[in-house]
């Protein structure tokens, strides 16, 4: 395959302002690192954490994406995972040191010295990107394609979160029903839970939207929920709906925080935590959450809805995702 010597890439030049659709240099691979050419590049809420200037410190320029799905065309020298031609995801997680306590003790998410694709190593929102092959997933062919780009993102940190909850749950609540909840919701369903999802008060195409993909019950944030609930995941970065789910959930319920960016949470009464419930938060991820979630999907399937979009309409995407007008995944069609 000829590889150009620049390429297309929507880079963000300043936090807070928007991106602009550049021609840069296309990267070679150094030791352990693949060049992959971008198929497709999911629009993630943490990609607008990142425009938005709501997280810290970000590689400037950068080109953002973190759910990237392509083919392998050039590899580095001691490369020994992935050929040319094998189609390829890039997810959050792109680098670790493998030496901290973090690292050897099976937390890798929680490395200090980790570095993020679209964040603080160049992203998918370019018809090329540079990746360490070893944190790089093989990707069925059924999911090598646009919808299956949420998954390297909503599909994993979802997963993550999902397993923080006890296997004996049965009765769950989604707080925000976006990419990642339309993927678990799948999963909770095939594995017979029931789903109570929670949605911005008033906004109707999300709650049929849930109700579609298998929620039993769909309400606006506001609204209690009909039974006690075993445990919630809070997916919309708004800390108030902490103290309102640790309201929903019963004694030694788990609420789980899966976010990497939320509104300050505010002050709530020692009772709402009473009877050994569990606050936590989901920070990144770990290989092996990755491996873990592509052999449950593997036997159950999901499905995606995506709306796309080309490359140079990225900021459109960010805008939509940002204003609450995404059914599903933003996805960009790029090669």
């Amino acid at each position: 395959m000829s590889i150009p010597l620049m390429m297309r890439a929507m880079v963000l030049e300043k936090k807070s302002h928007s991106l602009t659709l550049k021609q840069i240099p296309v990267p070679s691979p150094g030791t352990g690192q693949i060049l992959i050419k971008v198929k497709v590049c999911g629009v993630c809420r943490t990609d607008l954490h990142i425009v938005d200037g709501e997280l810290p410190d970000p590689k400037l320029p950068l080109v953002p994406g973190h759910e990237v799905i392509g083919q392998v065309v050039t590899l580095g020298p001691g490369c020994a995972i992935f050929s040319e031609g094998d189609v390829v995801g890039v997810a959050w997680l792109g680098y670790t040191c493998n030496s901290c306590e973090f690292c050897l003790h099976g937390s890798e998410n929680l490395c200090d010295k980790a570095l993020f694709t679209g964040y603080t190593l160049d992203g998918g929102f370019a018809e090329y990107i540079l990746a360490n092959e070893g944190y790089c997933y093989p990707i069925p062919t059924g999911y090598a394609n646009a919808a299956g780009a949420p998954l390297m993102c909503a599909g994993l940190i979802g997963y993550r979160s999902y397993q923080m909850i006890s296997s004996f749950s049965e009765t769950i609540g989604f707080y925000g029903f976006g990419a990642a909840a339309h993927i678990l919701v799948q999963i909770a369903v095939a594995q017979k839970k029931k789903v109570f999802a929670f949605t911005r008060e008033g906004d109707r195409n999300a709650q049929s939207f849930a109700l579609e993909s298998g929620a039993v019950w769909c309400h606006g944030s506001e609204t209690q929920a009909p039974e006690k609930l075993d445990a919630a995941l809070i997916f919309a970065p708004a800390g108030n709906l902490v103290p309102k789910a640790l309201t929903d959930i019963r004694k030694g319920g788990t609420v789980v925080c899966g976010g990497i960016h939320m509104s300050d949470i505010p002050s709530f009464p020692y009772r709402l935590l009473w009877g050994e419930k569990t606050l936590r938060s989901v920070a990144n991820l770990t290989r092996k959450d990755g491996i873990g979630f592509f052999e449950t999907i593997d036997s159950i399937p999901v499905q995606t809805e995506t709306k796309i979009f080309p490359l140079e309409m990225a900021n459109s995407a960010l805008e939509q995702l940002r204003s609450g007008g995404i059914r599903g995944a933003a996805v960009l069609e790029i090669g």
